[in-house]
């Protein structure tokens, strides 16, 4: 059984209630039931931080123990080469998901330490792209 966890960063808790123009009006939690209805042979773990040092204890807890990793570092993204050198450190390939479209936000916001460090990045596609990160995991 392929195991894979998704790792959310800060502010992504409020998936569904922050800004639906952006985020959509689907809860996270609601999603992720939907994710591993569509997927019953995926094992998924998840875990939500808004603390940038239990995201890193998170992907170091995953060595041994998950395939794949789909990452939203959240603003963390823009910000954290600690999360990049984690991501490097642990030998788990990593897709990295953006709800919206990083690239049509802020300019600072167009910026990713850690996408370099991951093997591809799905940005823009709303909810779905966790979907297509794990399409990506099944036919690797």
């Amino acid at each position: 059984m392929l195991r894979l966890a998704i790792l959310n960063g800060p502010n992504l808790n409020l998936v569904g209630t922050r800004e639906p123009h952006i985020y959509g009006s689907t809860s996270m939690e609601t999603y992720l039931d939907d994710l591993a209805g569509k997927y019953p042979d995926v094992q998924f773990s998840y875990f939500q931080s808004n603390v940038e040092g239990e995201m890193i204890n998170f992907l170091h807890d995953c060595r041994g123990n998950v395939d794949g990793i789909i990452l939203n570092a959240g603003a963390y993204t823009h910000t954290s080469i600690a999360l990049a050198d984690a991501i490097a450190s642990i030998g788990i390939p990593v897709v990295e998901v953006h709800i919206s479209n990083i690239y049509a936000r802020e300019e600072y916001r167009q910026i990713s330490y850690t996408a370099a460090k991951s093997v591809g990045c799905i940005t823009g596609l709303g909810l779905h792209g966790y979907a297509l990160a794990v399409e990506y995991f099944i036919n690797k």
